[in-house]
């Protein structure tokens, strides 16, 4: 499996309206234009893809903003090939392999250590075998519950005093996507479109 680096892309409302959506230092100024405007509306800023609502530090000039809100390089995940794959593609010298192995305790009975100890490998083989395919058996659920989540920790902030929150919530964990449009049918286009994006859209 080979992860792709992206980097964070963030969105502004003005009130109930999208004033500008990409790169945090992109975002970032046009907030501060729009804090200038007169008659302006309050401004929340949200991570797309988890929904977390962003503070941001407007002082200085817009190089200084620019640099405030840009990460370092350093902060965006490498490209390159999951351990496991690694470890399987490569053939295996003398002593520990060099596969990033974090040592913690993990506690089991007597016959867990038995079976492990028996299967191919060896314990801590098994053990990485057995959770690999949990998180492979389980991705599609671990997915449903971070969309939930960040769409409700939209909604929340955005939502929270619009007709039809608490039934879109409902329908937002138990999955319906065609109650939960109903249900948010009479919100604002881009707030109803943007809950509707981090509900159905796999988290970044």
């Amino acid at each position: 499996m080979t992860r792709t680096a992206s980097p964070l892309s963030y969105t502004a409302f003005e009130g109930h309206h999208i004033l500008a959506a990409g790169p945090l230092a992109e975002v970032a100024l046009a907030v501060k234009r729009a804090m200038n405007a007169p008659d302006r509306e309050a401004v929340l800023v949200f991570q797309d893809g988890t929904g977390q609502q962003t503070d941001l530090d407007l002082r200085g000039d817009d190089a200084q903003i620019v640099a405030r809100h840009t990460p370092p390089a350093a902060d965006l995940p490498p490209v390159e090939p999951d351990a496991m794959d690694t470890a399987d593609a490569q053939p295996r010298g003398r002593g520990r392999p060099k596969l990033g192995v974090v040592p913690r305790e993990v506690t089991l009975l007597p016959r867990h250590w038995d079976w492990l100890g028996a299967q191919p490998g060896g314990a801590s083989v098994a053990l990485r075998k057995l959770v690999e395919q949990a998180r492979r058996d389980n991705e599609a659920r671990d997915e449903q519950r971070l969309r939930q989540e960040a769409a409700y920790r939209f909604m929340s902030s955005m939502a929270g005093n619009l007709t039809g929150f608490e039934d879109a919530t409902r329908a937002l964990y138990a999955d319906d996507r065609e109650h939960f449009a109903q249900c948010i049918a009479t919100w604002p286009q881009d707030v109803r479109a943007y809950a509707m994006g981090l509900a159905w859209t796999a988290p970044d």
